[in-house]
């Protein structure tokens, strides 16, 4: 039987290699300065997904997933069913650990699962990229260690940020854990790579647009450097 997807509809090849943001227009930011004549490989939901040929000559494709683990679990399940093998979730989160920065880069050494999504799918108290993936983007990095995924980025339980910090987080972000945790039961090298865009969880000092967008490209660029590794 031929691959099928029910969300991501696709109009062009995947590659085997892809970059996860979350966020639509990031993707397509991203498959401007990343790719060479980048095709629109989905836009179903609103969930826009490009392949190209990266610096490398070989194809990438870079998809969104949408916020939060339940659309996440969506796309990356779909993805491998179309022949996904190696992933990095690239995005954005809120820092708990005062020593980062707006702008810095966190790659994520192990993910603390907070959200109903991961643990849905069986995760356990902690979960862990691949390690290959992982030391590229750690060189690339300003910090590494912990992240904590989320189910709410308007949280009004105001405890949980100084438990998350005293459990060793860095920040907290709601995608990581699910794309760990797909990636697991699936059989797929997955990492994770984020830019700090808030002060603290759900809220605090934001980074301006043109920072992100600049620190987007940094993070879209370390994440290839790891696939092509």
């Amino acid at each position: 039987m031929a691959p099928h997807a029910l969300h991501i509809h696709p109009t062009a090849a995947l590659a085997e290699r892809v970059l996860l943001p979350g966020d639509p227009g990031r993707a397509l930011a991203l498959a401007q300065v990343l790719l060479a004549e980048p095709k629109m490989f989905n836009h179903n939901r609103g969930l826009w997904g490009y392949t190209g040929e990266a610096a490398d000559g070989a194809l990438l494709t870079i998809q969104s997933t949408g916020m939060g683990g339940p659309s996440a679990a969506i796309v990356v399940e779909e993805l491998c069913d179309l022949g996904l093998r190696r992933a990095v979730r690239i995005g954005t989160c809120g820092a708990l650990n005062g020593r980062l920065a707006l702008g810095d880069v966190v790659a994520a050494r192990e993910v603390i699962p907070a959200d109903g999504t991961s643990r849905a799918l069986g995760a356990g108290e902690r979960l862990r990229p691949d390690p290959g993936l992982q030391a590229v983007l750690e060189a690339h990095a300003d910090h590494a260690g912990p992240v904590v995924s989320t189910d709410l980025f308007y949280d009004p339980r105001a405890e949980l940020p100084g438990q998350w910090l005293a459990a060793g987080a860095l920040a907290v972000e709601m995608e990581a854990a699910t794309v760990l945790a797909v990636a697991a039961r699936r059989g797929v090298r997955a990492a994770c790579l984020l830019v700090v865009s808030d002060t603290q969880a759900g809220g605090g000092e934001r980074i301006a647009a043109d920072r992100l967008a600049e620190a987007s490209e940094r993070v879209g660029r370390a994440a290839l450097a790891a696939l092509e590794a």
